[in-house]
């Protein structure tokens, strides 16, 4: 579940799929005592939900707006990447390797 998800949801929908969420993490909890799990994965992306809600739920408690991050240009990364190698390679031959 992501944040926009997340953030469409009303306050009561809200704290239903906490409730939602903290029972089925008991339930596979409670099963993995006993048996292996089919996805025993699930556990964890079942908490890191429930904490992106208790997170959001928070920031509604506290008045915080959150504006969306504008989105990075694609070629940033590479271009790092390419200096860093760039860097490494002028370092290797300053060496004398």
């Amino acid at each position: 579940m992501k944040a926009e998800e997340i953030r469409a949801l009303s306050d009561s929908e809200l704290t239903a799929r906490i409730a939602e969420l903290e029972e089925e993490r008991f339930r596979l909890k409670f099963r993995s005592a006993s048996e292996a799990l089919e996805e025993p994965l699930r556990l964890r992306s079942i908490r890191k939900d429930i904490a992106r809600l208790h997170t959001v739920q928070r920031e509604r408690a506290l008045g915080i707006a959150r504006v969306a991050a504008p989105k990075a240009a694609g070629k940033a990364p590479a271009k790092k990447a390419a200096v860093k190698k760039a860097a490494a390679k002028k370092a290797t031959k300053a060496s004398g390797r």
